[in-house]
């Protein structure tokens, strides 16, 4: 996990100076760092606080930090300013995610830094973008009530958030494209910019589909729990292990190679099922039959007879069970990190490849401070901080 191997990567050469912490800023500068970039987080002496987080926010430092480097300074000394105003005098990016107004107080905003390098291109990512409630304080889990994803997500009135924090990590996805965006774009102007990114706006974007549901059919969209779905077999099924296995079937090709492969010449004799939506609006009468079958069936029999007749179907997993998933372990889909207790693990690479290439950790995850001297010295500036907690992670 050397830095030597950020040789021939596709962001290789790129500088990126990140202000950040959670979830949705880290993850902005995981996908660049992957794919190359050399990621400088500039934390508090006493370290970013989410190294700290404990409960459902253990995982979020060692998931969204690897191959990223850590200067540790106080912001409000002379020297740790210096230090930080010299590292962004050699960088390409920029990146942010704190409170609106913080970055201007300490004149590290974007006008304050254009006047000195033009540029540079800086991304802010906030809870809003520019409006009416730019201003207010944002989560995952405020946007997911607001813009109607938590009421989707959970049974009518009981409005439940996702399982993960897709705002926060897609928040950060979008920011690294508009980022790389405006990297092309420099290329043609010599100019750079602001970029902003907004939770808010993010999880508005992921539930466009259901305003538009709403318009088109004239009635109200159903949560995900209660709704019509646009598949006659898109379900949970329980085997007779009491395990359960999802099952779609999302043609009408798939339906008759669903019935060939499970014995059902009934159904696939069934002129009055041979079209999806006629089988939508028949779910009542074949579905119970199709249950009482499957739960005299095994969760390996279900899903083996799912892999040969070429349907979609996933077993429901648990994240824990990933570590041992066959697929993962064997395609380069998990990278090791080392947590706070020197223990190794392996947590999700980057999902994407490259001309063959997976993206996994150069660097490991930081110790506070870990490269605080070794950038000061090669920005020439002599810091005096206190930094020694490089061992902490």
């Amino acid at each position: 996990m050397s830095d030597e191997k950020n040789t021939n990567l596709p962001l290789q050469g790129v500088r990126v100076i990140e202000f950040v912490h959670m979830v949705m800023g880290p993850t902005c500068g995981l996908v660049l760092a992957d794919l190359g970039a050399e990621v400088i987080k500039i934390e508090p002496e006493s370290g970013d606080n989410t190294r700290r987080l404990m409960g459902s926010g253990a995982g979020y430092w060692v998931t969204y930090n690897r191959n990223k480097k850590s200067v540790a300074v106080d912001l409000k000394s002379e020297s740790g300013l210096a230090l930080v105003k010299k590292l962004i005098a050699s960088a390409d990016v920029v990146t942010e995610n704190f409170r609106p107004g913080a970055m201007e107080k300490i004149g590290l905003d974007y006008e304050s830094l254009k006047a000195v390098k033009p540029d540079l291109i800086y991304c802010s990512m906030k809870g809003f973008l520019p409006g009416p409630y730019e201003n207010r304080a944002a989560l995952d889990e405020v946007v997911q009530m607001m813009s109607g994803l938590a009421y989707m997500t959970g049974p009518e009135g009981r409005p439940l958030r996702a399982g993960a924090s897709v705002n926060d990590v897609m928040g950060g996805m979008f920011a690294a494209i508009g980022i790389l965006s405006a990297i092309i774009e420099r290329g043609r102007t010599g100019k750079g910019q602001l970029i902003r990114s907004g939770l808010y706006e993010n999880s508005v974007f992921l539930v466009g589909q259901h305003m538009a549901q709403e318009r088109i059919t004239g009635k109200a969209v159903a949560p995900m729990p209660n709704r019509v779905s646009a598949w006659a077999v898109y379900d949970v099924f329980t085997a007779k292990d009491d395990e359960q296995v999802f099952i779609g079937v999302v043609s009408d090709t798939q339906w008759q190679q669903f019935c060939e492969g499970f014995g059902l010449a009934d159904l696939a004799n069934d002129s009055s099922l041979a079209l999806n939506n006629q089988r939508v609006k028949a779910r009542d009468r074949f579905m119970p039959y199709l249950r009482e079958k499957f739960a005299t069936m095994s969760k390996a029999e279900l899903m083996a007879l799912c892999e040969k007749t070429g349907l979609p179907f996933a077993p429901i997993k648990k994240p824990v069970e990933l570590f041992d998933d066959e697929h993962l372990l064997n395609s380069g889909g998990l990278t090791p990190v080392t947590i706070q207790n020197g223990q190794k693990i392996d947590i999700p690479a980057l999902p994407l490849e490259m001309g063959g290439r997976r993206f996994g950790t150069r660097l490991d995850v930081p110790g506070i401070g870990s490269h605080t001297d070794e950038l000061a010295e090669q920005a020439g500036v002599a810091y005096t901080g206190n930094h020694g907690l490089a061992g902490a992670r």
